[in-house]
This record gives structure tokens, C-alpha cells and sequence, in this order.
């Protein structure tokens, strides 16, 4: 039960963050420690589903660089200038994405997961968006404080 609310929950915050980047697709990848690998779990704006069946390697794409350095990371336009080939990047050609924000989302002091935005479109996100992406990521992790403790 408690689930369940955590999944209303997360997906209300990709829904809201959809609105006030602006972002086309909003998505949360969850890090799973014994596998070194990111899933996505949580999306809003998706052309399909394909999101769901993405599992990134530690420290590849955009979730796994995020995870690995603890940083934000901003793609403005894809697949130019990115570091590693595009197919290491899934959720970027899944969704066709141009541009993406991501940061990290801690549990515990943790690497818990990644929240990304993103456009089908060239767009250069701001110091604005990437504050508001924090503080999204933040109020994550006061939930799973909540939900998972």
C-alpha cells in the first residue's frame, strides 16, 4: 500500500516538473546497487513504452554519468558534443530527445536514482531549471524518507 502512494507520489512530481521546466518528457531512473545498473521507472510525456525496458550501465548515458559523478549533467543538443556514443544514451533515442537536464537523487546518503528532463527539441536549460530540478530532487528524497524509512 505504501508503494503505491510512493508511485502516486513520484509521479506526480515528473508531471510537475513537465509543466514548470518546460520539458516534453520528465522520467526517473532508479539505481539498482547490486546490478551497477539504472532502470527507468517513473515517466511522464513518453511516446511509448519502451522507457521500461532501459537499463543503462553504471556510469554510461546520461543517468549513468549522473549517478557516477554525483553532478548535474545538461545535454543541449544531442547527439552533438556528448561524451561516449549515442547508443549509450537509450532514453535519449528512445524518447528522441535533443536536450536534457538530469541530476541525482540520494536515500541515505546514497546514490538512489536520476530525475531527467527533456525536449524534442534544441533548448538550452537554465541555472533556473536546474535549481527547480533540485529542489524536485530534494522534495524526492524527503518522500522516500517518508514512504521507504
Amino acid at each position: 500500500m505504501v508503494l503505491i502512494h510512493l508511485d502516486e507520489q513520484l509521479i506526480t512530481i515528473c508531471h510537475d516538473i513537465s509543466l514548470e521546466l518546460p520539458a516534453d518528457f520528465v522520467g526517473l531512473a532508479i539505481y539498482d546497487h547490486d546490478g551497477n545498473h539504472l532502470k527507468w521507472k517513473y515517466a511522464v510525456g513518453n511516446r511509448n513504452d519502451k522507457y521500461k525496458r532501459i537499463v543503462v550501465r553504471y556510469g554510461k548515458g546520461i543517468s549513468g554519468h549522473v549517478i557516477r559523478s554525483g553532478r548535474s549533467m545538461m545535454i543541449t543538443s544531442f547527439p552533438h558534443l556528448i561524451i561516449g556514443k549515442p547508443t549509450e544514451y537509450p532514453i535519449m533515442l528512445a524518447e528522441q530527445l535533443i536536450a536534457a537536464i538530469a541530476v541525482p537523487i540520494y536515500y541515505k546518503q546514497s546514490p538512489w536514482g536520476v530525475l531527467l528532463g527533456g525536449n524534442r527539441y534544441k533548448y538550452s536549460f537554465t541555472s533556473k531549471h536546474l535549481s527547480l530540478l533540485n529542489k524536485k530532487a530534494q522534495d524526492i528524497e524527503k518522500i522516500l524518507q517518508n514512504c521507504i524509512d
